[in-house]
């Protein structure tokens, strides 16, 4: 029993134990919240891609510390390093198993246009095989650089239509 001279202050967000929110609000905070990456560790890129996940960077902290190399497992693809033609139709082939909605990460240079590889073996940028949301810089890009593309992410997932295409689907 709350007594007279307390005064409640009335939340327009907060009711009791019912919590108001937009569908694609919560839709898109829970999937931004919880990228389970697909590391595709194909060169040196890969090594600061495992290096983001250690203490001093801490990926967890954007809940992405779940590396699944099973892409039914996944839904955020990290390209990290030089795709060939040889292996960019196993890159398709995962990608095309991961259960949507799916993103995608060019890692370094080389996979977002090929890098220093002009040859006849090296695929020109993976965004040749697959959409890419967001590209990362350098070779090797650092680690920050990985948690600031994450970042990216999640903001471009935040603005998605999520509750419409729940529906269509």
């Amino acid at each position: 029993m709350v007594s007279s001279n307390t005064e409640l202050a009335y939340n327009s967000k907060i009711e009791g134990e019912v919590v108001v929110s937009r569908a694609d609000a919560v839709i898109n905070w829970i999937r931004s919240n919880s990228m389970w990456p697909m590391p595709m560790g194909l060169a040196c890129c890969a090594i600061e891609l495992m290096g983001t996940a250690a203490s001093r960077f801490d990926i967890a902290r954007f809940g992405a510390e779940v590396m699944r190399f099973s892409p039914r497992q996944s839904d955020c693809m990290i390209v990290a390093g030089t795709v060939t033609y040889k292996m960019a139709t196993a890159v398709r082939r995962i990608y095309d198993q991961m259960a949507a909605p799916k993103w995608v990460i060019a890692m370094g240079a080389c996979a977002s246009t090929g890098g220093m590889y002009r040859s006849y073996s090296v695929l020109q940028g993976v965004d040749r095989i697959v959409p890419v949301d967001v590209y990362i810089s350098g070779c090797p890009p650092r680690p920050e650089a990985l948690l600031d593309a994450l970042m990216k992410l999640q903001a471009k997932v935040k603005r998605e239509p999520s509750a419409k295409n729940l529906l269509s689907a």
